[in-house]
């Protein structure tokens, strides 16, 4: 072992191989004289009492010398290391530390000296991993001897450090990924991806309802909703991207190189299919659902903080519009965000103000297409903004806690109206599940009617089965105060997404609302809904109850859920919502029916859009105006004579272009039918599969950046280009 410290080496005279070599090295270093022969002491010392390990290699890279006690540490025999290439015991080990970003040959090969390496040995059949450390051995004339070096068991430290270091990158409750995980892994893929010209999606989910699964069934079984709704996540996500809970009831899915909003919204809406589906906890049943937020890397944003944002805003949105849906980002999305937050600066002093407005929109009787019931609507209007749509507010006063509030005055209200209205006629009022979960509800109900004078049988208190989670025993045991009152229960926006045959078995309904989704399109040859509302029918009337087809708006729709026999009718066909001023005159005057006019038939739904848009043929860019928007065309104004039979790509907005075929033509009206057809944006709008990408901008030499309107149209123009048609005047319309 003399050679373990000094220039010379065993290796000069010869190397040797066994228990004879480490005998010779040991026995050399304890012979030696002065103060070489003392430190030989010290290190064999060290070496007995198991307090340093020791080894020794050739210029080879072969072991010449290793100690005794780290043999008999790991159960090895001399032989199995001592002749060895270091390369076929040792192995770098890659999970821990910096310092092992270069493997253990490239490290001898370079000859340099060796600090603090984690390697594995392989030569054991336990999991053990030692800490080397190493200096090469030179002779008089510089030449390389090999290595000598002290080695350490730190096998338990790494695993305490690996435990240490996955408790701060992993949520300790779930088992996924944790907030500085998932920043640190999205900041990563971006700045790769960058380089690589790759696309990256994230989705933000938050669950809806939670608190109340927490308020019911405590936090014990709130965090075991929290595992369940990870192991879910998984089943969708696992093997596609990174999975995170970032805190609370909040989750982030980062999913590399997908940008097809397409194949986004599919798996979005699983998603929400998959969360919203019930959960036993503790023998107790709860339901849930979700709303997310989609945001794609670089169309969105090009940094983590940037994307995030972006699909934070794109939550909001979705959770704004109803809850349980998906939404993508747009960049109008942020003036949506000032606009929300003007709303619930505003909506606190609505009522005080006097603001708020009840309307009624009528429910017919199937035959005589009389009035039996109105609907209430609550509608706001605002001092300066005019009327604002209950889409706009109503979520923000469940988040602010005020529906109760809120609830309780459009009861009177409603009460106060009902009593000059004829007495066979009944007024159904919208119970959120918030106002349902106050303890003081049914009493408020009570008072309410009973101040007001109207018999409680003419009042319907239409309950969405959102309110179906955590405590059902509790809900059922308003239900049946409910009804032991007077008042009636309606179960509404029937088959949307927490359906039960429980509830109908359980629940003192006596009336189903068929849900307009399944009322749109009833008629239609190649869908399923007409035999869904002739299902639902079958057994509502199995059971004793109403039906009522919402949202009829033709009379090819009518004539379908006539013939499956609902009871009652409500939609656009017979009236919009009216005013309560609108409905006393037309009672006064014993106006009671209301006959069915509109369209024959059902069509695809149109958005009326009436913005600018750009329209882009051959080498010429023209601003037109978008009417209206389908998912298979649009009508388009702005341009006069265009051919029949033309090509076209509309430019709407956000990077979105739609190759689109002139299909008619009138003046300067055109209809377009596009060769894609747009897909849904998750709530309430329409968008494309795939968009502009920022590299092609960036390649046009127009920088790089989250997707630029003006940057896409300056792409997409050709300056002098001739133009092939003549554009009209569109300054007189009023668009953005």
């Amino acid at each position: 072992m003399a050679g373990l410290f000094s220039r010379r080496s065993l290796s000069q005279s010869g190397r040797g191989s066994g228990a004879h070599s480490q005998k010779q090295a040991r026995f050399s270093l304890r012979s030696r004289d002065g103060d070489a022969g003392r430190m030989g002491d010290l290190l064999c010392s060290l070496e007995d009492a198991g307090l340093g390990w020791f080894w020794e290699s050739d210029a080879d890279g072969c072991l010449t010398y290793i100690s005794t006690p780290a043999l008999d540490a790991i159960g090895c025999k001399e032989e199995e290391f001592v002749g060895k290439k270091l390369t076929d015991v040792l192995a770098t080990d890659e999970t821990f530390g910096a310092d092992n970003s270069r493997p253990l040959k490239f490290r001898l090969s370079s000859r340099s000296p060796i600090s603090c390496l984690n390697v594995k040995v392989t030569a054991s059949t336990k999991q053990v991993w030692w800490e080397i450390s190493a200096g090469p051995r030179l002779d008089a004339s510089g030449n390389f001897l090999g290595y000598h070096g002290t080695a350490r068991d730190v096998t338990n430290s790494l695993a305490e450090t690996r435990e240490a270091e996955l408790a701060a990158q992993y949520d300790s409750l779930t088992g996924l990924a944790n907030r500085a995980r998932m920043t640190h892994q999205l900041e990563h893929i971006l700045a790769t991806f960058k380089q690589a010209k790759r696309s990256c999606a994230i989705l933000m989910m938050d669950l809806d309802r939670f608190k109340q699964v927490n308020d019911t069934l405590g936090h014990p079984a709130g965090d075991e909703l929290l595992v369940q709704v990870g192991d879910r996540v998984k089943r969708i996500f696992e093997h596609r991207g990174e999975i995170g809970r970032l805190g609370g009831d909040e989750f982030q899915i980062i999913l590399p190189d997908v940008d097809d909003r397409g194949e986004l919204g599919e798996l979005a809406n699983q998603l929400v299919q998959m969360i919203s589906q019930p959960y036993s906890i503790s023998g107790n049943r709860a339901i849930i659902g979700c709303s997310v937020g989609i945001a794609v890397a670089p169309y969105d944003g090009v940094e983590a903080d940037e994307l995030v944002k972006a699909a934070d805003l794109a939550l909001y949105s979705a959770k704004d519009n109803g809850r349980g849906n998906y939404k993508f980002y747009s960049a109008d999305l942020s003036a949506e965000a000032d606009f929300r937050k003007r709303i619930e600066d505003d909506l606190r002093d609505a009522i005080i103000k006097d603001e708020l407005r009840v309307h009624y929109q009528p429910i017919v009787d199937h035959k005589t297409h009389k009035v039996v019931c109105l609907e209430a609507l609550l509608r706001w209007e605002h001092a300066h903004r005019g009327f604002v749509s209950p889409g706009d507010f109503v979520p923000v006063a469940e988040e602010l806690g005020m529906m109760p509030e809120i609830g309780e005055w459009v009861l009177t209200q409603v009460c106060e109206d009902l009593s000059q209205c004829p007495r066979d006629i009944r007024a159904a009022v919208n119970v959120s599940p918030l106002q349902l979960g106050s303890e003081d509800f049914v009493e408020m109900v009570k008072k309410t009617i009973t101040a007001s004078g109207v018999e409680p049988a003419r009042i319907e208190l239409e309950i969405t089965e959102s309110v179906f989670f955590g405590d059902i025993d509790s809900v059922l045991e308003s239900f049946k105060k409910l009804r032991k009152f007077g008042v009636r229960l309606a179960l509404d926006d029937f088959g949307t997404g927490y359906s039960s045959l429980s509830y109908l078995r359980n629940a003192p309904f006596n009336k189903i609302k068929i849900d307009q989704s399944f009322v749109r399109g009833c008629a239609a040859d190649d869908g399923n809904n007409g035999l869904l509302v002739g299902a639902i029918v079958s057994m509502a009337n199995a059971l004793g109850m109403e039906t009522v087809a919402e949202g009829v708006e033709t009379k090819d729709e009518l004539a379908t859920v006539l013939r499956h026999g609902a009871t009652q009718l409500q939609g656009y066909l017979f009236s919009g919502a009216l005013t309560f001023f609108e409905l006393l005159e037309r009672f006064e005057a014993k106006e009671l029916e209301f006959k069915p006019l509109g369209p024959e038939r059902y069509r695809a739904e149109r958005r009326t859009e009436f913005r600018k848009i750009g329209l882009i043929h051959g080498n010429s860019r023209y601003t037109v105006i978008l009417r209206n928007l389908s998912q298979t065309g649009a009508m388009i104004d702005g341009l006069l004579e265009v051919p029949i039979g033309t090509d076209i790509v509309l430019d709407l907005g956000g990077g979105q272009l739609a190759v689109a075929t002139v299909r008619r033509s009138e003046g300067s009206t055109q209809g377009v039918e596009f060769e894609t057809p747009l897909i849904k944006n998750g709530a309430d709008g329409l968008c494309t599969r795939h968009r502009v990408s920022p590299y092609q901008i960036e390649a046009a030499g127009r920088g790089f950046g989250a997707i630029n309107d003006s940057a896409v149209a300056a792409m997409t123009g050709a300056g002098n280009a001739q133009k092939a048609f003549l554009e009209v005047d569109i300054s007189r319309y009023v668009c953005d």
